[in-house]
C-alpha cells in the first residue's frame, strides 16, 4: 500500500498543473489500496483555504469526495468523518480532527475559549478545565 503526500491529493482536486493532475489521478486509479494519513488531511484543508482561497463548502465536499474512493484508506476515518461534518458545522478543521481525535472518552484541555463554546455548543464531548 502507498501513502499519498498533500500534494498530490491537492494536484487531483485544483488541476493547477494539469499534467500533474493527470499523473496522480492515473497513480490513485491504478493501486490497489492507497493510505492517507490524518496529517495529511489537516494539511490539505490548510493548503485549499490559505493558498487556493477554497470555500469551506467546497473542502468539505473535497473531503467527501476522498472518503468516497474505493481504493482509498484514511488513518481514523471515524474520527475524520466526525471533523469534516463538525468543519461544516462552523468549527475550524483543524480544531475539530484534535477535538475527534482525543475521543470522547477523554476530556479536552484547551485555554480557546472560541472552541470550548464550540464543543459545549455542538456537545462534542467533555472539556478539562485548567
Amino acid at each position: 500500500m502507498t501513502a499519498l503526500d498533500t500534494n498530490v491529493l491537492v494536484r487531483i482536486i485544483t488541476n493547477d498543473d494539469r499534467a500533474q493532475a493527470a499523473r496522480a489521478a492515473t497513480f490513485l486509479r491504478e493501486q490497489e489500496r492507497v493510505f492517507i494519513p490524518k496529517t495529511v488531511l489537516l494539511e490539505l484543508e490548510w493548503v485549499l483555504r490559505s493558498a487556493y482561497r477554497t470555500e469551506p463548502r467546497a473542502v468539505v465536499s473535497a473531503f467527501r469526495d476522498i472518503l468516497s474512493v474505493s481504493n482509498v484508506e484514511i488513518e481514523d476515518e471515524a474520527a475524520v468523518t466526525h471533523a469534516i461534518e463538525w468543519h461544516e458545522r462552523g468549527m475550524d478543521f483543524a480544531d475539530a480532527l484534535h477535538v475527534a481525535s482525543a475521543g470522547r472518552e477523554r476530556k479536552f484541555a484547551t485555554f480557546d475559549n472560541r472552541l470550548r463554546r464550540k464543543v459545549r455548543r455542538l456537545g462534542l464531548g467533555e472539556l478539562a478545565e485548567i
